[in-house]
């Protein structure tokens, strides 16, 4: 390819990485003896899914692997494919292996394929016709059929760190694709870029044509955010730092400031967050700073998280300020959360107990004749369906105390519950 070509090429596809050691990013599974690495070296490929956010480096970690087994390589977009493409893949696999070559079918958006399309895949994989590589930005728990899923493993790729971002910039200075940028426009472009490869790569490639256009021998901030306006200023995580305006939210809301929370909540998104992220923080809110105080948050939580995936960007967004209002507003505890801590600690900490004979379970009759659940007192048959004086814990335990309710909402009465069925323990 001559050079004239070259620059008519994409960026991305320009400083498409053409061995591992020039991938940026993801050094946790193409690192030496890492998972990802590992595979590349074992001259075997294996069917995996590479989860990840986008511009993570999916793609170009599947070519490189049909490069490093000098497989066929084949491309399907679940978005735009079908049954068609699976059994085109299929057919040019065929005529591969009576070649004596393996092939590596590449489905992108793997989690975009129904149940039916995703099951087309098995009888190729088992029999070893080719090697499927699913990508998506989805939990493929969720989202990729259990029986795909069980002959493939999972690599879970992270968005790019701040310094792999700037090494690509540079990647792009260096072939000069582009003029000199000021320190303070580059903290911005990759604030911009978010962990995301793609979206710095096009944001530059967009640079470039103006730059040329205006004819500037380099790039200044004040000039970036005049080409770039709103669309950087929606994504302008510098200054601010999202997981400190994350943070400031979180407080707001147990503070009980519904004006700061909604102020925060507002901020993010216009600092273009996922609103799906922004109702995971609800729901672990509701759960962390309320709990017990008031159960009816969690639920409330999960609702709008719901109604958002129903109605999306903007309708679904008023659900979430609901949420934000409520939970700001509701009795605070963090009783739950303090317990749940506790009990881990001890847990680390402590010995493997046994459990207490009367608590077992005894299907058998070896299992009664060891005394197995000998003793065990049925609470719905005691007064009040308590069985007073009964312990559960293991024997020789003292009661640890992990939760200890406040007395703010609800929890002032399960307060009064805890203490009542304590003094009937003691038969008082």
């Amino acid at each position: 390819m001559n050079a004239a070509t070259q620059n008519h090429q994409p960026l991305a596809e320009r400083l498409r990485p053409k061995t591992l050691a020039e991938v940026v990013g993801q050094q946790h599974l193409l690192g030496e003896g890492l998972p990802l690495r590992i595979s590349f070296e074992s001259g075997q490929p294996h069917s995996c899914i590479l989860w990840g956010p986008p511009g993570t480096g999916k793609t170009t970690i599947a070519r490189l692997m049909a490069d490093a087994f000098d497989a066929q390589f084949i491309t399907i977009s679940a978005v735009l494919g079908g049954v068609k493409d699976i059994r085109e893949a299929v057919e040019r696999a065929e005529v591969a292996r009576g070649q004596g070559r393996r092939t590596i079918v590449f489905v992108d958006e793997v989690h975009r394929f129904n149940k039916s399309q995703q099951d087309a895949f098995l009888p190729h994989v088992e029999s070893g016709l080719f090697t499927f590589i699913g990508a998506t930005t989805e939990n493929p728990s969720f989202e990729v059929n259990s029986a795909l899923l069980s002959r493939a493993a999972v690599y879970v790729l992270q968005p790019l760190k701040e310094p792999d971002l700037e090494l690509i910039l540079a990647k792009v200075l260096e072939i000069n694709a582009l003029p000199a940028i000021e320190k303070v426009a580059i903290d911005r472009l990759v604030a911009y870029a978010d962990g995301d490869a793609r979206r710095l790569l096009n944001t530059l490639e967009t640079l470039a044509v103006a730059a040329k256009q205006e004819k500037l021998a380099a790039i200044d901030d004040a000039w970036l955010q005049k080409l770039l306006g709103e669309r950087l200023r929606r994504y302008d995580k510098g200054g601010e730092q999202f997981y400190d305006t994350i943070s400031a939210l979180h407080k707001s809301v147990r503070g009980s400031d519904p004006d700061a929370s909604l102020y925060w909540f507002t901020r993010m998104l216009d600092g273009g967050a996922d609103p799906r992220y922004m109702a995971r923080r609800l729901v672990r809110m509701a759960s962390e700073d309320i709990g017990l105080a008031d159960p009816r948050a969690l639920r409330l939580a999960l609702d709008a998280a719901e109604v958002y995936e129903r109605l999306g960007s903007p309708e679904g967004e008023l659900a979430l300020a609901q949420c934000v209002i409520y939970l700001a507003m509701a009795p605070k505890s963090n009783a739950v959360y303090k317990a749940f801590n506790a009990a881990k600690a001890h847990i680390k900490q402590d010995g493997t107990r046994p459990v207490p004979m009367h608590l077992r379970n005894a299907p058998t009759k070896l299992m009664k004749a060891l005394d197995y659940g000998k003793g065990y007192r049925y609470a719905h048959d005691e007064e009040g369906g308590f069985a007073a004086g009964e312990t559960y814990l293991p024997d020789g335990m003292a009661p640890p105390g992990f939760y200890q309710p406040v007395e703010r909402g609800l929890e002032i009465r399960i307060a009064e519950k805890l203490r009542e069925l304590q003094k009937r323990n003691h038969g008082k």
